[in-house]
């Protein structure tokens, strides 16, 4: 097993029991989930026993082994598993945590629905795209949000406290259920202790978000995870095939 998937396996070890945000700041109307703010009050939900699928371990290895994050930080989202996983700019594990996406499965985002107010968006439509982002801080209303894809108005940020009490959000993000997760218009909902880690990593530049998919073939999300793979191996093939003719 490779350095870098030894990393992933030991996130669990990385993150201490994170809190949620308490007060929220209402954006704009095309913002999928109000912002929250950021003083701590709702219960701790524990990292512990968080481990990679096998998808997730795929996708790191390619990233930290290819360079693709651009050497920048980034994290990647596995949404049938309903975790996240934290690396800095030179692929080292920082942290993992569980999310909230998306109410709807699906891997693509309904075309112009950053400019429908939330009351507008139906449920097939709340949806957590899958793809590649170059995620940035930026304004929601008054408050900073990491904007995943700012076009589709998906962040990645802590519970809203304007959440009704009916969603359950806090025992949904602890629940063992991946199913129990998906309850978002589309964005993110990450512990707040684990936004605090993502926030000074993406504050300058911005970083890079793999959000996995659920319905559609990982190699058609990421076309360049199969490029990067079938040259590794070419490679490593005639290396191999050299060593046998230098015999």
């Amino acid at each position: 097993m490779s350095k870098v998937l030894l990393a992933v396996a030991g996130l669990s070890l990385a993150l201490a029991a994170p809190a949620w945000a308490k007060q929220p700041v209402r954006g704009a109307a095309s913002v999928r989930h109000a912002p929250p703010a950021a003083k701590d009050s709702q219960p701790a939900a524990a990292a512990s026993d968080i481990e990679p699928s096998a998808v997730t371990a795929r996708v790191a290895e390619w990233v930290a082994g290819s360079g693709d994050n651009g050497a920048l930080p980034y994290a990647i989202v596995d949404k049938s598993a309903a975790t996240v996983f934290l690396f800095d700019a030179k692929g080292q594990a920082i942290g993992a945590a569980p999310v909230l996406v998306g109410v709807a499965v699906g891997d693509d985002a309904t075309p112009g629905i950053g400019s429908k107010n939330l009351a507008e968006i139906g449920p097939a439509e709340k949806t957590t795209p899958a793809g590649r982002f170059l995620a940035k801080f930026g304004l929601a209303g008054k408050q900073k949000v990491l904007w995943v894809d700012y076009a589709t108005s998906v962040g990645m940020h802590p519970i809203p406290t304007t959440s009704p009490k009916s969603e359950r959000r806090r025992e949904r993000m602890l629940s063992p259920d991946p199913e129990d997760h998906r309850i978002t218009f589309g964005c993110i909902n990450v512990p707040a202790a684990f936004y605090r880690r993502v926030s000074p990593l993406f504050a300058k530049k911005g970083g890079y978000v793999y959000v996995l998919p659920d319905t559609r073939p990982i190699e058609d999300v990421f076309p360049r995870l199969v490029v990067d793979e079938v040259a590794q191996a070419t490679h490593s093939d005639g290396g191999a095939e050299q060593a046998v003719a230098l015999r």
